[in-house]
């Protein structure tokens, strides 16, 4: 009989930004670190949303005895309420804030079938089946941020979560770099760590130079200030209304997401605001507009976020004016700057004086820089190392920097969505591959999507459509009159009638010469497209899509 391993298989999150997902896998036993989504590149025309693939869970669904997840964040929790209706009442573990903003997304969807929320504290370990695991405080941009301690028959395996090093946090605690330490002195097996800063040299800045600036902005803008950021960014709301306390104004909230994070961290003891500061954003109208401080999304130009409804004076409550003075406190996604530059230039076309991170220090990201990550590897000084959460550059980055503090080559597995590590507590290799990738979810749709509609949207949205009607006599076969030609998006009807003529006389030719088989439709679809095909190519270098119609008369 061979012997047993400890399997590790990311599911998402590898060689991508967002939907992190990982399994462990020992036996009889899964455990899932993580189930998050990943918003939609450019070239994903209409999707909404993008998830890992489960299949190699629900496969063995029964095998499942827990999910731990890390933090709150949408790319940690957000495929939660796509996931647990599958797997049967698995339980799932995380701090209180992050179980309160688990509630919040499983009601959105709707969710109530398979729902086992459990809270688990720092520093209390529960097992599930062989693995025994225990959440550590990590300092990022959400309070009650955890690393993962799990102890394996093999060895004990840290996951970092995501995670930096700011020994003055605003809210939350300091990432426990004493547990850390002890963990390394009892040796540790595999260490999974955060790489998405991992191109970024030095140590990321405390959020403290954060809260400076803010302050400084509050108490000098002449009227309104308006700051978007993350909605899930709370040591950022408080900060704001520490600021808005010590200068005498009042704090509004708008955006939905914003507003539910918001309650359920006042709710929970997360933010503290002092009596009568926070405003209903209906009566922003009544207050002087040098005693308004307005917190709300759109920090990354999504089209229906606050910020945005607002800088195409859509918004019901809010309509910039001249003298507004507005944060930007995020920093881009990549993919979104084209976004957000939109939003911008519109603000300052209104008049408003816009602030964003080029101009001021609005903004410090909750990842570690390299300095922080080569202090984490030192601490715990890992015998197998695997950097997780990040684009293949990041992980391979992280992997050098564990080159750099002595970690050997063939100790170091960069590995991407679906790869399997197995682990003893003297052996390791990759081996082998499991069924992985994206879900697309579209509007109730999930997973229905494929590539190849999207090739089809992609090709739609770039050269447009061309729809030929042919009549054909029933008895006869022979074509009755000449085709009829649309277009939608492939060119102006002014410039295309010209070239409408000329196509149809190429189509009648191109029937004309295939006489006797007018009649069979797979044939005659296939020579409409490749003769309209070649004549549009020929004389546009476009190709829009051909659809071609039979009709029967």
């Amino acid at each position: 009989m061979s012997k047993s391993r400890l399997k590790v298989i990311p599911l998402g999150g590898l060689g991508e930004i967002g939907k992190n997902m990982l399994v462990l896998e020992y036996e009889n036993d899964i455990l899932i670190i993580d189930a998050g989504l990943m918003f939609p590149e450019e070239e994903m025309i209409g999707i909404d949303l993008v998830i890992p693939d489960f299949s190699y869970v629900i496969e063995r669904k029964e095998n499942v005895r827990g999910i731990i997840i890390s933090h709150g964040h949408e790319d940690h929790i957000g495929a939660l309420p796509y996931l647990l209706p599958q797997l049967d009442n698995v339980p799932v573990y995380s701090t209180k804030l992050t179980n309160g903003l688990i509630q919040v997304k499983l009601k959105e969807r709707r969710i109530h079938k398979g729902v086992n929320l459990k809270v688990l504290s720092h520093g209390q370990e529960i097992s599930l089946g062989r693995f025994k695991v225990e959440l550590f405080p990590v300092c990022h941009s959400i309070p009650d941020a955890s690393g993962i301690i799990i102890r394996t028959p093999e060895g004990i395996v840290i996951h970092s979560g995501d995670f930096k090093i700011d020994h003055t946090p605003v809210n939350g605690k300091p990432t426990d770099l004493s547990r850390l330490a002890q963990l390394g002195a009892q040796g540790v097996l595999l260490l999974l760590s955060d790489s998405t800063y991992a191109e970024l040299p030095g140590y990321t800045p405390s959020e403290q130079v954060v809260g400076d600036s803010l302050d400084h902005y509050i108490a000098n803008a002449p009227g309104r200030v308006i700051i978007t950021t993350f909605s899930s960014l709370i040591s950022r709301v408080q900060q704001v209304i520490n600021a808005a306390a010590k200068h005498g104004r009042k704090v509004f909230i708008a955006g939905r997401s914003m507003s539910e994070t918001v309650s359920i961290s006042l709710e929970l003891g997360y933010l503290k605001a002092p009596d009568g500061i926070l405003g209903e954003i209906q009566d922003i109208k009544k207050m002087p507009n040098n005693k308004i401080v307005l917190v709300t999304t759109g920090s990354q130009g999504e089209p229906t976020s606050a910020l945005v409804r607002m800088a195409n004076r859509d918004h019901k409550h809010v309509h910039i004016m001249k003298g507004d003075t507005i944060i930007l406190s995020s920093t881009p996604v990549p993919g979104n700057e084209s976004l957000v530059n939109r939003t911008v230039d519109s603000l300052f076309k209104q008049g408003a004086h816009v602030i964003y991170s080029k101009l001021g220090q609005v903004h410090v990201h909750g990842h570690g820089s390299q300095e922080e990550l080569k202090l984490i590897l030192s601490l715990v000084k890992p015998k197998y190392f695997m950097p997780v959460h990040g684009e293949y550059r990041h992980l391979s980055l992280h992997a050098e920097l564990a080159g750099s503090v002595g970690v050997p080559p063939e100790k170091i597995f960069v590995m991407e969505d679906g790869d399997i590590l197995e682990l003893s507590s003297n052996f390791a290799r990759i081996n082998g591959k499991v069924t992985s990738g994206h879900v697309y979810v579209d509007g109730l749709s999930v997973g229905d999507i494929g590539g190849v509609v999207l090739r089809t949207r992609r090709m739609l949205s770039r050269d447009g459509i061309v729809v030929v009607i042919i009549a054909v006599n029933r008895q006869t076969g022979q074509l009755v009159g000449r085709p009829d030609i649309l277009n939608r998006g492939f060119m102006d009807d002014k410039d295309f009638s010209g070239l409408i003529e000329e196509s149809r006389q190429a189509l009648v030719k191109a029937l004309d010469h295939s006489a006797g088989r007018v009649n069979d439709v797979s044939f005659v679809n296939s020579k409409v497209r490749d003769t309209l095909d070649k004549f549009y190519y020929d004389r546009t270098k476009r190709r829009p899509m051909i659809l071609p119609f039979m009709v029967k008369v």
